[in-house]
């Protein structure tokens, strides 16, 4: 959990005054861990919503108020609130505009008066070494590490695949979503924020502005065109590739990509098939299956993917 500088500045460009509610402490059981936050701003009907702090009673509550309160605040999850979660939970609420965001950082840490030895020697090993310590309250001070660089994630299709995949992994804070297809019309009428999309004929040639970090999903509408998008990323660096299909179809695309000059050991790179077999077909299920392997923290490390899917790219 990070403050997401950027996803309140465009809270903020979009609609003005934007409360921000964290968890800044728990005790016991609750619904949702330190650092959790959410975004409300004011709205013709009442407020508008963007994350979320566990949902129920408490985050309803929390909303309805975050727009005329500020500051810390405790709350027990008992009958009260109509939640059994037994523990407590406190809240800090904030109130940002375009012009009152902090400046970007690796640590944002705010409280009364002069900042408590605890904060300055946390603000000093995060600028000097790199540490990235958990959100957290000191006394008053809330402390929390910015969003760090995104990773990239470059989703080469934007047919039904491609429009789950970016919906399921676009709220994400930790992914900066690259989209690319053939023409702008392949696009739906309505992207999600913080999605770039690239339309282009020929998307192979884009293959070589992507970061070489990045991490990339090919599911175009042609079993053609995901070939020249395997040879691209073979001749480019990479962070991880993952190619929608079946044995069969990765079977024959090593053939093919051999015949191109790859060896096995570059072919092997690429994860073929992609998402959980057990889930299904459905564009959704195949989504959520991909989601899975993208955010499992050795998915670099074990590219032989264990749960492929059989769906295929018909």
């Amino acid at each position: 959990m990070s403050f997401d500088r950027d996803a309140l500045a465009r809270a903020c460009a979009a609609h003005g005054r934007v409360a921000r509610v964290v968890v800044a402490a728990t005790q016991g059981s609750t619904p949702r861990e330190t650092g959790a936050s959410m975004l409300v701003w004011a709205t013709p009907e009442g407020f508008g919503q963007e994350g979320t702090i566990g949902g129920g009673a408490l985050e309803l509550e929390a909303a309805q108020r975050a727009l005329s309160r500020t500051g810390l605040s405790r709350h027990p999850l008992g009958p009260a609130l109509g939640q059994c979660c037994g523990g407590a939970v406190t809240l800090l609420t904030e109130q940002f505009t375009t012009g009152t965001l902090p400046p970007p950082a690796a640590l944002y840490a705010r409280g009364p008066g002069e900042a408590p030895l605890p904060v300055r020697r946390l603000a000093d090993r995060a600028r000097a070494q790199g540490e990235t310590p958990a959100p957290q309250l000191l006394g008053d001070w809330m402390v929390e590490p910015m969003t760090p660089p995104r990773r990239p994630l470059w989703i080469w299709g934007a047919g039904h695949v491609g429009r789950a995949l970016v919906n399921t992994l676009a709220p994400l804070p930790d992914l900066a979503i690259t989209w690319i297809d053939t023409a702008r019309d392949r696009f739906p009428a309505t992207v999600p924020d913080g999605v770039t999309t690239l339309p282009d004929p020929e998307p192979q040639r884009l293959m070589r502005h992507a970061p070489p970090d990045a991490h990339h999903l090919i599911l175009t509408y042609s079993h053609a065109l995901d070939l020249a998008l395997c040879h691209a990323a073979l001749s480019h660096s990479f962070a991880f590739c993952g190619l929608i299909g079946s044995d069969t179809k990765r079977a024959r695309f090593t053939r093919r990509l051999r015949d191109l000059g790859h060896t096995d050991a570059q072919i092997n790179r690429i994860c073929c098939p992609i998402g959980h077999k057990a889930f299904g077909k459905h564009p959704q299920a195949i989504a959520i299956g991909v989601a899975a392997q993208i955010l499992r923290p050795d998915s670099e490390k074990d590219q032989k993917w264990t749960i492929p899917s059989s769906a295929s790219t018909a």
